[in-house]
């Protein structure tokens, strides 16, 4: 065992004497930053609702700071971790934990699906918790929500920005078809704000925790579920530019002009409306007019 001056290994002592140790120098290309506060750990804890009866999947456990605090609530957590070199960190940190598992693969080509089946068989309650990578936060995100696995919820750290994002509502200048597309499957609510100055190395932005309640049916009725996200994404390529606009152009070959302004006007949206002025209700009922004109 690595002889920590305290039991966590959330402290600045400890992350940078598991540091030196393994002489282990953080790759920018994998956005690692270690949590170094041990306060905010447990209160990432708190908000993802952890017991003794969930299935907790971490992403990028790092020297596993968060993963520690998880297997101390957690029935059983298992962690993805991408970087070959912090296996055997991970297995010395975590030696006293007989209900953490570690993989050592990128989540973004993990078959996830195959590991609850075998790793949460029979269990009910279900949570990712994780500090994600902050280049392949959306990725991450919108992989594993729109697989639409058997995960009641999420919590997750990202960078301020973005989690305003995913929070943020109409005639903002956060919301977006990301917006969209998390609210569809989700509810998100942010739960705590992380300043940059709690990691090792400092990031350059702070950060938030979100936490993503899974809805029991989307949040909208669409016909066309695969439509309805290219007419959201379509109607934000320039958020300058009017939605009849966005949508000539994103639309092309699928639908006419003619048909893109009969239908803004059916369903009671103006042609010089922009996406984000739409509520994800009013995409959809544009998204159904729309399937009415595509041949």
């Amino acid at each position: 065992m690595i002889s920590l001056n305290k039991k966590d290994i959330a402290t600045i002592t400890n992350t940078n004497h598991i540091i030196k140790k393994y002489n282990f120098h953080l790759k920018k290309s994998f956005g690692q930053n270690f949590l170094v506060d041990l306060n905010i750990l447990k209160n990432i804890v708190s908000s993802a609702d952890i017991t003794e009866e969930t299935g907790v999947i971490e992403i990028g456990p790092g020297i596993g700071a968060l993963t520690e605090q998880l297997a101390k609530k957690a029935k059983k957590v298992v962690a993805y971790e991408i970087d070959q070199r912090l296996i055997p960190i991970l297995d010395e940190t975590l030696q006293p934990y007989n209900n953490i598992i570690i993989i050592n693969e990128d989540i973004l080509k993990a078959n996830v699906n195959k590991m609850i089946e075998e790793e949460f068989n029979g269990y009910e309650d279900i949570a990712v918790v994780a500090n994600l990578p902050y280049y392949i936060t959306t990725p991450i995100l919108m992989g594993l929500i729109e697989k639409n696995l058997p995960i009641n919820r999420y919590c997750v750290m990202m960078q301020k920005e973005v989690a305003k994002r995913l929070s943020g509502g109409p005639n903002t200048k956060e919301y977006n078809s990301l917006t969209i597309a998390v609210n569809y499957y989700t509810i998100p609510k942010i739960v705590l704000t992380v300043p940059k100055t709690v990691f090792i190395p400092k990031p350059n932005v702070d950060s938030a925790v979100v936490r993503l309640d899974k809805r029991e049916e989307p949040a909208v009725k669409v016909n066309d579920e695969s439509f309805f996200f290219k007419v959201v994404r379509g109607s934000f390529i320039q958020r300058r530019k009017t939605i009849y606009n966005n949508l000539k152009q994103s639309l092309k070959g699928v639908l006419t002009t003619d048909d893109i302004k009969t239908a803004l006007k059916a369903v009671d949206i103006k042609e010089n409306a922009r996406g984000e002025s739409l509520t994800i209700e009013q995409f959809a009922k544009l998204s159904n007019e729309f399937i009415k004109y595509v041949t």
